[in-house]
């Protein structure tokens, strides 16, 4: 537990490593400083000075120390730590904030720093030092820097809803938003292709597990409900598009029954600004009729080129977090490292091909796939009078990408098939011919499709 959440009265999210704070240090002397004493011999007596409750004294002696050895980690994670457990969290801000370098300081220090910053609410200078934590490249503190994401995204809707003050008067509180899921139980590019069910669906048996997969939440974003508003970004539709790919595939297995679960909010797409509580669970978990066995969730960070994604396997029954798992990839690196954790959540829930309808694949390429799904998602919803044309964007290169991979699998035919349908009765794009799969069932979807 860190030395804010004491005081700031949150419970912390469980770290995977915790940061190193020093251990308290034994006394010396009466705390007066003397010419030629050591840093740490200084850093007792400003401790003492903390605890007689004199700041001045202790802050005159920091300055001191930090003129002569500033530089150092092990000074600063002191300063930091004692003024925080002592309460002075402003004062952090000032002698800690101005020198904190993540190389040369390390992360301990930082985590201090961004504590101070949440406490005194001041969410961009926490988000700074969250970024600069982030590009340490730390696994081991990967689980708790997530956490900060998620209490810098809190802090900032609460700025966004907070009533303001007027002249002697209450202001009106602001209309309150409800977010509404939509669930998809089929593979997003099957719907329009309804009479081709028997050849491209398998055979359910009893006993399955169900399991759903809920939208990604997207950290570090400054305003989610003003980005929601805007045309769909290639962040926001890879936060809904992750979700369809993962219960698509689980849907072309005999041991699931999966749902895709992803938000609406009035006439545009929700964004989540934080990580799934697991009140948000226990919501979903009410709005399925046959109940839920296992849940996906989970968290996307984007840094210039650089994308990060934390997933979380929740089992419904003990609503306890099974399996976290992690990627990071570039858009040179998508394709092979979004292929690796695709398989690594197979292997986790033991899953196994089905041997009846469509013959499953994984995509050629990912990248290219997870565009596909997004596009089809929005053109549904768009079709369904649920989205607006206006929310939707970049058609005309997604279905590009789409064409190409037109013929790489029969799914990827039939998921290209139905997108430019949308695309052309939405109007939306210009019709785009591509090389399909050869098969029976391609021809018989074109057919179903008006050619």
């Amino acid at each position: 537990m860190g030395f804010f959440d004491r005081l700031a009265g949150k419970k912390p999210s469980p770290p995977s490593a915790a940061a190193p704070t020093p251990a308290p240090t034994p006394s010396a002397g009466n705390g007066a400083e003397t010419p030629g004493a050591s840093a740490k011999a200084q850093l007792i007596a400003a401790r003492e000075r903390l605890d007689a409750n004199d700041l001045p004294g202790a802050m005159t002696i920091y300055e001191q120390v930090l003129a002569t050895a500033g530089d150092r980690a092990d000074i600063l994670v002191t300063i930091s730590a004692d003024l925080g457990s002592t309460g002075h969290v402003r004062e952090i801000v000032e002698l800690v904030g101005p020198r904190y370098d993540a190389e040369r300081h390390g992360a301990a220090t930082g985590i201090n720093l961004l504590q101070a910053y949440l406490v005194l609410k001041e969410p961009d200078a926490a988000q700074h030092v969250l970024d600069l934590l982030f590009a340490l490249n730390r696994p081991d503190l990967e689980e708790r820097l997530f956490g900060f994401s998620n209490a810098i995204a809190e802090l900032l809707q609460a700025e966004q809803t907070a009533v303001p003050e007027t002249n002697g008067a209450a202001a009106p509180k602001p209309e309150p938003t409800s977010i509404n899921l939509v669930s998809i139980s089929k593979p997003i590019w099957f719907y329009g292709l309804e009479p081709l069910a028997e050849q491209i669906l398998p055979t359910k048996g009893p006993r399955l597990r169900r399991v759903a997969f809920a939208q990604l939440s997207l950290l570090g974003i400054p305003d989610p409900l003003a980005r929601a508003k805007q045309p769909e970004d290639e962040l926001g539709r890879l936060s809904r598009a992750l979700p369809l790919w993962f219960a698509e595939t689980f849907y072309f297995s005999p041991h699931y029954t999966p749902i895709a679960a992803v938000g609406l909010l009035g006439e545009h797409y929700a964004l989540f600004g934080a990580e799934w509580t697991k009140e948000n669970l226990q919501q979903l978990i009410s709005t399925t009729k046959e109940g839920l066995d296992y849940v996906f969730t989970g968290a996307l960070r984007q840094t210039g080129d650089a994308y990060e994604l934390l997933l979380r396997v929740w089992e419904v029954k003990k609503l306890r977090e099974r399996k976290q798992f992690s990627a990071r990839w570039t858009r040179d690196t998508a394709d092979a490292e979004l292929a690796k954790l695709h398989e690594q959540v197979r292997l986790f829930m033991e899953w196994t091909a089905e041997k009846t309808g469509l013959a499953y694949a994984a995509p050629a390429s990912p990248a290219v796939w997870l565009d596909t799904l997004g596009a089809s998602l929005s053109t549904f919803l768009a079709e369904k009078k649920l989205l607006p044309n206006e929310q939707l964007a970049d058609l005309e290169a997604i279905l590009s990408r789409a064409a190409i991979a037109a013929n790489t699998s029969e799914s990827a035919s039939l998921a290209f098939l139905t997108l430019r349908n949308r695309t052309e009765r939405l109007a939306l794009a210009a019709r785009l011919d591509a090389v399909l799969a050869s098969s029976p069932l391609i021809a018989q979807a074109q057919q179903t499709l008006g050619g």
